[in-house]
């Protein structure tokens, strides 16, 4: 089997997966589509499909650090490649967990940015998830002033937040 035809047969496929392991744990709760993550490619291909789970009580999916969002995210997908022979990025929020900590990461870049263009001095933020690294790598793209880079290894990855003309010694 091939790409769907639709996003519908994707989100329906997903929607049913994840209904499904929600039953399984013996929680309660409501899949609806996230447009904020549901993305095509630029030949119209779906790229990704964005899924948010509301419901009461659902912290336990969030995990600390929204770490169990992503490992449910995770299995969802490894569901959805076996059930539809391909390869769909799903991408779970949480009551708009994800939603919200994309907004304030990007709020986070730009003031770090602003610090670090006043400071003429390098940043080094927090280990964070792939996901959030790239929120703050995309945010920061642009900017005039500061380039961004990731280092370490794991889950000990960390954004580096540089002025772009650091000052001769």
């Amino acid at each position: 089997m091939g790409m769907p035809e639709n996003k519908n047969e994707l989100y329906n496929n997903a929607k049913q997966v994840l209904e499904e392991i929600l039953s399984l744990m013996g929680l309660t709760g409501s899949v609806f589509p996230s447009d904020e993550f549901t993305a095509t490619d630029e030949n119209g291909e779906i790229s990704s499909i964005g899924l948010n789970i509301e419901g009461e009580d659902l912290g336990i999916l969030i995990g600390r650090r929204g770490q169990t969002m992503v490992a449910l995210q995770y299995i969802v997908r490894l569901i959805m490649a076996h059930k539809m022979q391909v390869q769909v990025p799903i991408v779970l929020d949480v009551e708009g967990y994800k939603q919200r900590r994309c907004e304030g990461l990007r709020t986070l870049a730009n003031r770090l940015a602003e610090q670090v263009k006043t400071r003429k001095a390098p940043f080094t933020m927090e280990p964070m998830p792939a996901f959030e690294r790239r929120i703050i790598h995309i945010t920061l793209a642009d900017h005039p002033d500061v380039i961004t880079e990731s280092i370490g290894a794991g889950e000990s990855r960390k954004v580096v937040i540089t002025p772009k003309t650091l000052p001769q010694n």
